[in-house]
């Protein structure tokens, strides 16, 4: 059985508009990954989504997060994607990674939080500079609430600093870029088969009260 991966779109661009570098970058991730037996099962473009300011996995009335969450978590690997503004990750992206917070106070029983065991990779684009600091940003707050990330995680493209053009626009992706996400690829599978027949062992919970 194929392990399964989805993927989150954190542009700031809602579906029916205009295309997204992100999803193009995306793709490339995703084909990478049926190479190696991962299915992408869908992306998700969270603008399209009401994903309500908090770190509560639940924000009441409206909150489109609860949702979202299950099918997040249903996956082995997330392909965690974003545009670079202002030389960090979207608004979108922080907003996804706050809300992950409350995986920290969602543990078992042996103090494993919801994302153990799953793997994240990063995807990456932008027209300047800010892609090392995205992913830095990006891979402290996933690892932090429990995600896995392998070894060489991220894939990303920057074009030339003070230019218009984007990665969708390019007649061919370069070589370094498609190394890059082959080797993401081959890393973030072989880590989720070997964490989906072994998994964390976790630790047990401190016992509480009088000594």
């Amino acid at each position: 059985m194929n392990a399964k991966a989805i993927a989150i779109n954190c542009t700031l661009k809602r579906s029916g508009g205009e295309s997204s570098s992100t999803d193009a970058m995306i793709d490339l991730i995703a084909g990478e990954l049926r190479k190696h037996q991962v299915d992408l099962v869908e992306t998700i473009r969270i603008a399209d989504f009401n994903v309500l300011p908090g770190v509560r996995s639940d924000e009441g009335p409206g909150d489109d997060w609860p949702a979202l969450r299950t099918r997040i978590l249903a996956a082995d690997i997330l392909i965690f994607g974003t545009p670079i503004w202002m030389g960090q990750p979207s608004s979108v992206a922080k907003r996804v990674l706050e809300r992950m917070d409350a995986f920290l106070s969602e543990t078992d029983d042996r103090e494993r939080t919801p994302a153990f065991g799953k793997i994240a990779v990063a995807a990456i684009v932008g027209n300047e500079d800010g892609a090392h600091h995205s992913v830095a940003e990006i891979f402290q707050a996933l690892n932090d609430v429990g995600w896995t990330i392998p070894a060489q995680g991220s894939c990303y493209w920057v074009g030339e600093a003070m230019q218009s053009k984007d990665f969708k626009e390019l007649d061919k992706v370069p070589d370094p870029i498609l190394a890059t996400a082959r080797m993401l690829a081959s890393n973030s599978a072989q880590l989720a088969r070997l964490l989906g027949r072994d998994p964390y062992p976790g630790t047990e919970k401190e016992q509480s009260g009088d000594q």
